[in-house]
This record gives C-alpha cells, structure tokens and sequence, in this order.
C-alpha cells in the first residue's frame, strides 16, 4: 500500500510548498483519495499517479480546505478520459462518498458540464453516516463521526468524521479534523498507521494521549498541518519523538509513503528502543 501526500496543510491561508489537505491510496492496482484540498488532481497527475483508476473518493467533511479541489479532481478525470479512450478502467463508476447532502448539489451543477467531453467514468454521489461505507475488492472503509463540526440536533446526521481503511494484512486511521483527541480512541488500536491533524491540537498533547493509550498502533505521521509545524517543523517533531520515539514523520507535500517500509522502520526502532 502506498499513500502520497497531495496537500499537507491546515486551513491557513497560502502557504509556500503546502496545499489543502489531500491524500492518495494506491492499493493493487486501485486509488483511493480520501479529502480534496485545491489543486489536488494537478499534483497527482503530474506525480504520475493514474487518475482513470480511482474507485472512489472520501471526503471527511465539508469545510473548503478539504473539498475546495473536489470538482476540479472529477473534470479532470472526465477530460483525461478524452485523451486515453482504451484505458482499461476507463467505464467504471467512482464513488464519492459525502458527509453533507448539501455538498451533492453545488458538485452536481459542476458536473454538468463536463458531460459535454462524452463517455467516461460516471460518478455516482453517496452521503454516509458511522459504519462500513465502502466495502470492495479487498478494501474496507469504516467511518465514525467526530465533534469537529459540533453536536448535532434531534433528527439530523454528523457532517464531520474519521475513517478506519483496512485491507487483508493492514490498517490506516485518518483522523479527519477532531475536537477531541480521545474521539479517535476506538479506531486506533491495532493500527499500522495513524495519519493525525494538527490543525486544531498541539504536537505534545497528542503524543502523550497516545502514549497512555492500550493497544498497539505502529507509526504515526502528522498531516494538515498547523501552524506550530509549519513554523518549526524539525522542533515540533523533536517534541513528537522525544515522546513516541522515532515512529513518528511529519508530512510533507508530495511525500510518498510505503507503508509495509514505514512499519518495518516502526518494528526495527522499537526493538533498538526496548533492547535499551
């Protein structure tokens, strides 16, 4: 499994090298986004990642920083269609996945008119709550709602969540943005890798959550990035690692990550850390 990091950044304004928050999973032969901060679709494809082989995108919640690129990602697949007519995933449906039916309407205006560049994937809109949302080809995708967005009223859904994505062998939490650290509680234990926003939480209190947590989860790397780290990275993971050890990384934009390396790097510190 490999994730690259389109846009690592909180939802500051323009930042050098940092875009909006996005993340590519590519997993046999299939690509995953999960959030679609701006310029997302550009950044991937001219990192060579195959846009015509995505099979689904998960947005975690409706603010700009993490939707912004949404639309320009799907015009961009459509267009890219008009130039490789034989690609063999070419007539799948894309699955979006919304937290806010309110976000399926502005998208479908959009869309409108890039039907004009003919046949090509079709891409079918699915508002979700907690639980398995996606389950296909050896991939699973749970959500659970998260307090970012506030409490809701009787009667109304959550419009803020986090997700657990489990293959046969590994599992990645993603945060989303949280009010709480403790929310997270429930998804992350046997996890391979947690991918934690720093937007809304300090570096130190993280770790230290997790270091009283049971259960085991391997790395831990930091993603839309708040001001702390985008002011002092090298600092901020010093505290990080002065905590957790050495499993913890701070993304980058365009950062790629094999996850089977990262757990095997997680797996060989700890072994040095405990033989101490």
């Amino acid at each position: 499994m490999k994730l690259t990091f389109l846009g690592t950044c909180a939802g500051t304004e323009p930042m050098p090298d940092r875009l909006h928050t996005s993340l590519a999973i590519e997993h046999d032969d299939q690509i995953f986004f999960v959030d679609a901060g701006e310029t997302c679709s550009r950044t991937a494809h001219l990192m060579g990642i195959d846009l015509l082989s995505v099979r689904a995108i998960v947005i975690t919640h409706p603010h700009i920083d993490h939707v912004g690129g949404l639309v320009n990602l799907l015009w961009t697949i459509r267009k890219l269609n008009t130039r490789h007519p034989n690609h063999p995933l070419v007539d799948k449906t894309i699955e979006i996945y919304l937290p806010d039916p309110v976000l399926q309407t502005g998208i479908g205006c959009f869309l409108g008119e890039s039907n004009s560049f003919g046949h090509g994937p079709n891409f079918t809109m699915k508002t979700y709550q907690d639980g398995l949302i996606y389950n296909q080809k050896r991939i699973r995708i749970y959500a659970q709602h998260n307090k970012h967005l506030g409490d809701i009223s009787d009667g109304t859904n959550w419009h803020s969540y986090s997700l657990r994505l489990q293959t046969a062998k590994r599992t990645i939490v993603i945060s989303g943005d949280v009010k709480h650290i403790s929310e997270l509680d429930p998804l992350i234990r046997d996890c391979d890798l947690l991918l934690m926003e720093t937007g809304h939480h300090k570096v130190e209190d993280i770790c230290h959550h997790l270091a009283k947590q049971q259960g085991r989860f391997g790395c831990l790397a930091f993603y839309h990035n708040g001001r702390a780290i985008l002011a002092d990275q090298a600092g901020e993971l010093a505290k990080a690692r002065h905590i957790l050890g050495k499993r913890v990384l701070i993304s980058k934009d365009k950062m790629t990550l094999n996850l089977d390396d990262a757990i095997n790097m997680t797996t060989h510190c700890q072994t040095a850390r405990d033989k101490r």
